[in-house]
């Protein structure tokens, strides 16, 4: 697994930083989330890798342990990022998935503008460290978002396709179908299909649980 939730405790003198989250450049792959994890441990960090692929440290450490870390990582080309471009990253990501999976419906505006309102000068700079930290551009990770919310809406809720659509702003279910096509290789009603067979599957388990009451009962 990726994701560690080592219990050792550590003890650091002249400790700096405690339950930070700091991300990493070019890991794009399962492979330098390997890497990463192995130095990481090596070095006997305290830690946990969230879903967005922060390192998420559980236990001080000191500025020498941070940058033996960065050192460690540079010799697979990879980049700890400091604790000011980590938080900006944060953000990025949060304010995209609270905007999405959250709201009733997608707000009539540009995410760009509300990057803006908090990386400022920095923002085509820190544009471009979230691709390479995430592999994929901010617009990309967007649609990623969008496409997810549409399938948990497929599965979870009785809402048309269009419907779906206007509330995630998109300009007509053909054009949500497409494009979810596109980045899953499935259409709306081959999700919609999926859940068919979810409630196929629990109605049969629900019908064998009763028998079993009933049987108990007799």
């Amino acid at each position: 697994m990726i994701d560690s939730t080592n219990n050792k405790n550590h003890n650091h003198k002249n400790s700096e930083t405690s339950g930070k989250k700091l991300f990493v450049k070019y890991m794009v792959c399962l492979r330098d989330k390997i890497v990463l994890q192995s130095e990481l441990d090596r070095l006997g960090f305290n830690y946990e890798i969230t879903v967005h692929g922060a390192v998420h440290f559980l236990n001080e450490f000191t500025v020498d342990q941070y940058q033996e870390l960065r050192k460690s990582l540079s010799k697979f080309g990879l980049v700890l990022l400091d604790e000011h471009d980590s938080m900006l990253i944060n953000r990025i990501i949060q304010t995209i998935v609270q905007v999405i999976h959250y709201s009733d419906a997608l707000p009539k505006l540009k995410f760009s503008d509300l990057i803006s309102d908090y990386a400022g000068e920095e923002t085509d700079s820190i544009l471009k460290i979230f691709s390479d930290v995430k592999g994929m551009s901010v617009l990309q990770f967007i649609i990623i978002q969008k496409i997810e919310r549409a399938k948990e809406m497929l599965l979870y809720e009785d809402m048309p396709l269009s419907e779906i659509a206007e509330l995630l702003n998109y300009k007509n279910q053909h054009y949500l179908a497409a494009q979810m096509k596109k980045v899953t290789g499935l259409t709306p009603l081959d999700f919609k299909r999926l859940k068919e067979e979810r409630l196929k599957i629990a109605g049969q388990q629900e019908a064998i649980l009763n028998s079993g009451i009933t049987k108990a009962n007799i």
